[in-house]
């Protein structure tokens, strides 16, 4: 294994330590059982003169078990932040695939939990791939995505209702493509509904969806190079992040600021 390239974007460990600890603690470090802020410090370990427990800085984090140099767990984080595809994550880092990738499983695993309601006009639209099938919607004019993955290609009308009870408000207007699984779906939840067929041509109905599912075949192609249905569901859970907060990923900050939490170990 190389060594790491260095770059200027990658902050060096003091640096990085001290936003983690600005982030974790605020201005003053306190002990993460009792909140006690009488606390001793001694060679970047820490220990509370009220309940005596030790503790370090990530250890009641989910990052308590990082064996990365500070640095290079920073690179990592800034490749899966900025889209950089495994295999040049790989290269800039010097870890293998399998570090890359259990690392960016990690951080989509803690991202903060985010459930849109659609409401006004929801294009919704469905994808069939091995063994599953992604149903999504997204609320016209906004960047608020929705979805279900379905075990199985077999999707039926009660597949598209589950998917409206939960997460298009009542009252709402409903696009889709003309697809039996919605025929008479507004008897089964108060929606007025619309439909293109695309056999005759029609597809303004459909149109913002289905470039959203064609921006998310590119971005798993380009990020993770290849599609097992296995991991359509966090694929498609990363990719609805990106495209409805992309805030989240403008730096690293932005993305531990909202993840990163005392109590949150695994």
């Amino acid at each position: 294994m190389g060594r790491m390239y260095t770059l200027n974007q990658i902050p060096s460990e003091a640096q990085i330590r001290k936003y983690l600890r600005r982030i974790l603690f605020g201005k003053n470090v306190f002990c993460p059982d009792c909140r006690s802020r009488r606390v001793h410090v001694q060679g970047g370990r820490y220990r509370c003169k009220d309940c005596r427990i030790r503790f370090t800085l990530l250890s009641h984090s989910w990052l308590s078990n990082l064996k990365l140099p500070l640095e290079t767990w920073w690179m990592v984080l800034w490749c899966w932040s900025c889209e950089i595809p495994v295999k040049q994550a790989r290269a800039l880092t010097k870890l293998s695939t399998v570090s890359i990738r259990k690392w960016f499983d990690t951080f989509r695993e803690h991202l903060p939990k985010e459930t849109h309601v659609l409401e006004h006009i929801v294009q919704l639209d469905e994808a069939y791939f091995k063994n599953m099938t992604l149903i999504m919607g997204k609320q016209k004019g906004t960047r608020n995505l929705a979805y279900d993955v379905i075990m199985g290609t077999a999707v039926q009308r009660h597949h598209a209702g589950y998917f409206l009870f939960r997460k298009v408000k009542p009252g709402s207007e409903l696009w889709t493509d003309g697809a039996a699984i919605y025929k008479g779906i507004g008897k089964w939840w108060p929606v007025k509904h619309s439909r293109d067929i695309h056999k005759k041509f029609e597809f303004e109905h459909t149109s913002e969806i289905e470039g959203v599912f064609g921006n998310y075949r590119t971005f798993a192609r380009r990020m993770y190079h290849h599609h097992w249905s296995i991991n359509l569901e966090k694929y498609v859970r990363e990719f609805c992040f990106r495209f409805s907060s992309p805030e989240l990923f403008k730096n690293p900050l932005f993305y531990l600021t909202k993840s990163l939490t005392l109590g949150t170990t695994c």
